[in-house]
This record gives C-alpha cells, structure tokens and sequence, in this order.
C-alpha cells in the first residue's frame, strides 16, 4: 500500500485554549475572532452583541449543538465559554449515566477516568469541526492558583493552571492541552515599586492586562508560531496568524442566533364550529383540532434538560411514553413528570440518543 507524502505548510483552522483568572476579559477576547459563534455554558455573553446558540442545559445537548455547527458550518469560529462550566455538565452526564450522585461516590476513583474519557470523545468530536468543517474552535476557562512541588526540588511555590475540576484536573487538564495549537494565558501584570527612600518598601502597581504564549514555572502556555513570550491582552497580537484561513462556505444558511429561549408556538388549534341540531332545534358548540396542527411537543413540568432535547428532536411526549412502556419501565399512561428523578437523568437524558433511535424505528410512524 502506498501512502502520499505531502509537504509545506498548511493554512487551516486552529485549536486555541484561552483562560485566565475572572474578569480578565476572556468572553471579549474570543469575540475578536473571525466570525465567532457562541456556545454559552454559564451566560457570560449577555452583555456583549455576538451570535450564540441556545445555552446547553445538558451535556448531550451540548454535544449535539457541535455537531450542528459541524453540518451547517454557520461560522469561522465556534467558541466554548467556558471549558470548566461545560466540564461539570460532563460530570453531571456520567454520575447520571451510572446512578451516582457526585463523582466521589464511585469507588476507587473510577468516576474521575469516566468523565477523562468521556471528555476526550468530547475533544475529539471539536477536532471534526476543525478538520472537517475548517471551523477555528476556541476553549476559554478559568485558571486556579495551585501550590506546586517539583520532585527533586526544595519548596514550593504557587502556579496557575486550568480550572477543570478538582481531582479531574489531573487527567481532563492535560489532555486539553495536549489537544490544542495554542494555550494562550491571561492574567494582570503587576510592578513592584520602592515607597520609601532606602528601596526596603514596595507596593504592588499597575495592573496591565497581558498574556503569556509560552511555558513558565508558574503557568502553562504554548504556540506553534514563535510568537513573543508576552503580549498585549489585544486580539490584533494574533490576527495574523488566522488571516490565512481558508474561508468556510456554509452549506446551510443560518441567521444570527441572538434569542436562547426557544419560542412556544401554539400546538393545537382549537376551531369552533356552530352546528344547528335537527333535535329541538337546540345549537351547541363543538371543539375540534385542525388535522394539519401537530401535538404539543413538551409539557411545561418536565426537566428543562429534556425539554431542550425533546424540542430539538420534536419528540412529544406522548412518544416518550409509549417507548419507555415499550421498554417495560412504566406503564404508558404515567406521566413523564412522575419519572423516578434517576431514570430521567440517567435514561432519558443520559442515554438520549439511545432513546431517539428507539423511537425513531419503532414508535414514530413516517
């Protein structure tokens, strides 16, 4: 078997981890990007006037919204604000999956090489949106300062890292760095200055906003493109470096999304009609449902979590039903609402695509 050797450089989307401590500016910084859309896990960009898609309220949800911006490339950047806040909805998915409440509660650390992997599927359905769909994707998060011990070394001193957990920090931190181009950190940058006329008391001044692009003992940072070790907390510093992008055609056309409730549309159309009775002449008014309206898709009592899902899909409810009694786990006529707590997070939603599939072929008549 042959294989063809290329060469040159190749101009293409990028995999850039941007975090720093709150406030810095980290939302506004990714919204200097070209074209960027946003995925916003904690209602950050409220404030500011970018395209954003519905704010997950699950980790499935959050998964099948990448892959949207995969098919219909509605963007040039897909921005994930922040990593940390969709890391929980991550964790949230595999204690539901396996009926546990909180990570900790499985045994020997188990939970924690549960959410890894998980998380690593997750970066790698980002990687499709950058090698299929030629999407930029961006992961901003929060940094936490970390008392940190080199083996060999006396003392100890402090260093920010990314803020993926607790203990996951360990195995969901390292591999997001790995998986990027770039890991860009953001912090102020403060001066010592003399008060006094012998130079033995200082005060902290300043307080410029700057990142650093490369490792240090006290932080974590990267690039490919031998940029400076500090720059200017400025987008511009590194325009350059997607100027040569290949531009990304949609095959979709997408409108900006800029309203992240869904909107309720009227489900059933009620039509009076007037109908004269032959028997004493007596007129009675009679409901009916226009054939053409479809049935109401959710019920306003069940979780908002499988709402989202079930609106995504337009699944009704009724549907739900009627596959999980096909399933054997409650009889049809119980109302979803009624669901034991555990089976809706970890069937119904932690195992949603199971559950569509289901009743796609064996419910739902096409």
């Amino acid at each position: 078997m042959n294989f063809e050797i290329t060469e040159g450089v190749v101009n293409g989307a990028q995999k850039v981890v941007f975090y720093g401590p709150e406030g810095i500016g980290k939302t506004k910084f990714a919204s200097k990007f070209p074209d960027p859309a946003f995925i916003d896990t904690e209602g950050s960009t409220k404030k500011y006037n970018v395209r954003r898609l519905p704010k997950p309220t699950s980790w499935q949800m959050l998964i099948d919204e990448v892959k949207s911006v995969i098919n219909n490339r509605p963007c040039k950047t897909l921005v994930i604000d922040t990593a940390d806040w969709a890391e929980r909805l991550c964790t949230e998915a595999v204690c539901s999956r396996h009926g546990k409440s909180g990570v900790e509660e499985f045994r020997y650390g188990t939970g924690y090489t549960y959410v890894a992997e998980e998380w690593g599927r997750f970066l790698n359905l980002l990687q499709d949106v950058v090698d299929v769909a030629n999407i930029n994707v961006v992961l901003t998060a929060h940094a936490i300062i970390r008392k940190f011990e080199q083996p060999n070394e006396m003392g100890a001193y402090d260093r920010y890292e990314l803020k993926l957990g607790k203990k996951t920090t360990a195995q969901t931190a390292p591999i997001t760095k790995e998986w990027a181009d770039m890991v860009l950190f953001a912090n102020y940058k403060t001066f010592s200055v003399a008060v006094d006329d012998k130079g033995k008391k200082h005060k902290a001044q300043g307080g410029q906003r700057v990142m650093y692009t490369t490792h240090h003992p006290c932080w974590d940072a990267k690039n490919r493109d031998d940029l400076p070790e500090e720059l200017p907390l400025d987008y511009s510093a590194i325009a350059h470096l997607f100027n040569n992008q290949t531009n990304v055609t949609p095959t979709v056309a997408v409108p900006p999304v800029t309203n992240t409730t869904p909107q309720q549309q009227p489900v059933v159309e009620e039509i009076k009609v007037e109908k004269e009775l032959q028997q004493g002449g007596i007129q009675e008014t009679v409901l009916t449902e226009n054939a053409n309206v479809v049935q109401q898709a959710v019920e306003s009592k069940l979780p908002k979590a499988l709402k989202d899902l079930m609106n995504q899909a337009l699944v009704t409810e009724k549907e739900i039903r009627r596959a999980v009694s096909m399933k054997g786990y409650y009889p049809e006529d119980t109302p979803v609402e009624n669901y034991d707590p555990n089976f809706i997070n970890g069937v119904l939603i932690g195992a949603w695509p199971q559950i569509l599939e289901f009743i796609n072929t064996n419910v739902r008549e096409f």
